[in-house]
C-alpha cells in the first residue's frame, strides 16, 4: 500500500533545541547559587503530567518559582526563556522538504508537548497552514510512545497504518509505531532523514 502521508515530531527534528542544562545554567549564575543548592532545587520539580495535559503552564510556572524562589518579574524572564528554549530553531532544510512533499503527500504533526506549545511554536515558526492535523499530546491526553496517539493520527488522516510514515528522534516512538504498521524513521540528521524517507516514498 502506497505511502500517502509522512507525520514529524517537532522539538529535536523540525526544530533543533538545545539541552535544557544551557537555560538551567544561565539561571544558577544568575541567581548566584552553588551547583548542588542549584540541582537540589530543581529535584524537588515534578512535571511529568505536563506531556497528558495533566499540569497547565501556571503549574510549570509555580513549581519552577517555587524551587527557585523567583520574584514575580524573575518568574516571567524565566517562563520566557524557557519558551524560546523549547521551540529552538527551526530546522529549515528538513522544513522545507516537508512544504515540498504537498500536495502530493499530505503533512503531520504528532508532538509530545506541554500547555502554551502550539501558541508559542505557531508563532515562532510557519506550522500553521503546513501540516495538518497537528496532534499535540497536551490536548488530546495521549503521548508517544502510546500507541493510542498514533491510532488518532491515523483516524484523522484518514488513512491505514501502511499508508503513513512517521518521523522521530526517539527510538522508543519509533518502535510503538511500527508495531502499528506506521513506516517509522529515526531521526539523526536532516540529510539521513531525508533520504531514508524519499527511499520510502519512491517505494
Amino acid at each position: 500500500m502506497a505511502i500517502r502521508a509522512v507525520a514529524f515530531d517537532i522539538g529535536g527534528v523540525l526544530e533543533q533545541v538545545a539541552p535544557i542544562e544551557s537555560l538551567l545554567e544561565r539561571w544558577r549564575v544568575r541567581l548566584s547559587l552553588d551547583e548542588p543548592a542549584f540541582r537540589a532545587a530543581i529535584g524537588t520539580i515534578q512535571l511529568q503530567g505536563t506531556v497528558t495535559g495533566d499540569q497547565d503552564e501556571a503549574e510549570v510556572r509555580r513549581q519552577y518559582s517555587q524551587a527557585l524562589r523567583l520574584t514575580p518579574d524573575q518568574a516571567d524572564e524565566f517562563m520566557a526563556e524557557l519558551w524560546d528554549w523549547y521551540c529552538g530553531e527551526l530546522d529549515t532544510e528538513l522544513f522545507d522538504w516537508a512544504l515540498s512533499l504537498r500536495p502530493r503527500y499530505r503533512t503531520a504533526i504528532v508532538s509530545n508537548s506541554g500547555d502554551g506549545a502550539r501558541r508559542e511554536e505557531f508563532r515562532r515558526h510557519p506550522l500553521a497552514g503546513n501540516f495538518d492535523p497537528v496532534i499535540y499530546s497536551h490536548e488530546v491526553g495521549l503521548a508517544k510512545p502510546d500507541p493510542r496517539i498514533y491510532l488518532l493520527l491515523c483516524e484523522r488522516l484518514g488513512l491505514g497504518p501502511a499508508e503513513v510514515a512517521f518521523l522521530d528522534d526517539a527510538p522508543a516512538n519509533i518502535e510503538a509505531a511500527r508495531e502499528l504498521g506506521i513506516h517509522g524513521v529515526l531521526h539523526r540528521s536532516t540529510p539521513e532523514s531525508v533520504a531514508a524517507l524519499s527511499s520510502l516514498l519512491d517505494q
